[in-house]
């Protein structure tokens, strides 16, 4: 299956749907920002410490897999020069449209979150990549690209998934919050379903997945060269796996 294909359309039609990551900012977010008031996330609940970020006025910034009309306008209404690179167009229009709507200096490219090959080495002095990368079967380019696109000094921020929220059966978590270990990892929806589970999920149009283990994850970026520098824990907000564990993890990484 080509995946990044498949996933682009299905990220369209999340945006036709209305998921509450593909709903733009209001002005008044931009207004705020524009005042040095103004906060992101990298997981789903917990802002992001403003002591992770770098001087963001004239700051070269990537927002990597980071399309939806969120982060990418904050960062340019705060002084950044920003780029935004997603898979989605649909993704990336919603970008266009708070830029266009409150006059910001923002860029989109249509790409692979795991090739920037767009961009030459040293581009940018923050990569913020938001939870995104179990839409690809692997993560480890994500990392090498981002040291690469990186200057010295430079900062990536990450999220990501826990990989243990995908050991167990969806079903009993969404019906009854049941929760009941049912998958071995690594999971991939397009392995880890039955045939017609997997069918089931392609006629809704959700997105396939991928779960990454830590050591892919947070080794990841050591191994791409990266030092990390801070790390925190978010648990979703309506999710019973929440309620048990924390299920995504945030990282500061330098580039030295």
């Amino acid at each position: 299956m080509d995946v990044r294909g498949y996933n682009q359309e299905a990220w369209d039609r999340q945006v036709e749907s209305g998921n509450e990551w593909t709903v733009p900012v209001g002005p008044e977010v931009i207004e705020a920002a524009r005042r040095g008031e103004w906060s992101v996330l990298l997981t789903e609940t917990k802002p992001v410490p403003r002591a992770w970020f770098p001087e963001m006025r004239g700051a070269e910034v990537l927002c990597l897999a980071s399309g939806g009309g969120q982060q990418a306008p904050v960062f340019a209404a705060a002084g950044a020069k920003v780029i935004v690179l997603d898979n989605s167009p649909r993704q990336l229009a919603q970008d266009r449209l708070v830029a266009e709507r409150d006059a910001l200096d923002l860029g989109t490219v249509e790409g692979d979150m795991r090739d920037l090959s767009a961009f030459a080495d040293e581009s940018f002095d923050l990569v913020f990549h938001p939870v995104s990368n179990l839409f690809v079967p692997e993560v480890r380019p994500v990392w090498r690209e981002a040291f690469r696109v990186l200057r010295p000094g430079g900062i990536l921020l990450a999220g990501f998934l826990n990989p243990a929220v995908y050991i167990f059966d969806p079903a009993l978590v969404d019906t009854t919050g049941e929760l009941r270990v049912k998958y071995t990892l690594p999971y991939a929806t397009s392995t880890s379903l039955d045939e017609n589970e997997l069918k089931e999920q392609i006629e809704r149009g959700e997105p396939l997945e991928f779960s990454h283990t830590l050591e892919d994850q947070i080794g990841g970026q050591t191994d791409a060269g990266f030092l990390i520098a801070g790390l925190y824990e978010d648990r979703h907000r309506d999710d019973p796996i929440a309620t048990h564990m924390p299920t995504y993890v945030a990282t500061r990484a330098i580039k030295p």
